[in-house]
């Protein structure tokens, strides 16, 4: 119960802080353009310069980043690791013997297109791997 209590309290926290930001009119305007029909639009800074919305599109959670002046950076969308394509579940496996996919997304960026990125787990070990439609390794 108190772990519950402590998440709700946290994900207030979050919403509040997120509720506060101060987005420039060049990110509101290109995520608009690009999210013309984006429900649930909760904002947060990624980095000094780069602004995050999280919001809800066609029913599903998406977050998209923004740099400042309005420039789309990535938009990323957490995917059931069944749903990788089978290069990238096949280089996981090969690269990553004996490793478990935690989370997975499907991730549009403006320097890679689209890209696959998978969080993985050994025992307490953690770490994020990111691959091409092909499994093609990418480095971020």
């Amino acid at each position: 119960m108190k772990k519950l209590m402590f998440a709700m309290l946290i994900g207030l926290f979050s919403t509040a802080l997120m509720a506060q930001i101060a987005v420039p009119a060049a990110v509101k305007t290109a995520f608009a353009k690009k999210f013309p029909t984006a429900t649930k639009v909760n904002w947060g800074k990624e980095a000094a310069k780069e602004y995050e919305a999280e919001f809800t599109l066609d029913g599903s959670p998406i977050s998209a980043n923004f740099a400042e002046d309005g420039t789309w950076l990535e938009t990323e969308k957490m995917i059931k690791s069944a749903d990788l394509p089978k290069a990238v579940a096949a280089a996981i496996q090969s690269k990553y013997s004996g490793w478990v996919i935690a989370e997975a997304d499907q991730t549009e960026t403006a320097k890679h297109g689209r890209i696959y990125e998978a969080d993985l787990k050994k025992g307490k070990e953690k770490k994020s791997a990111a691959f091409k439609e092909d499994g093609t390794p990418v480095k971020e």
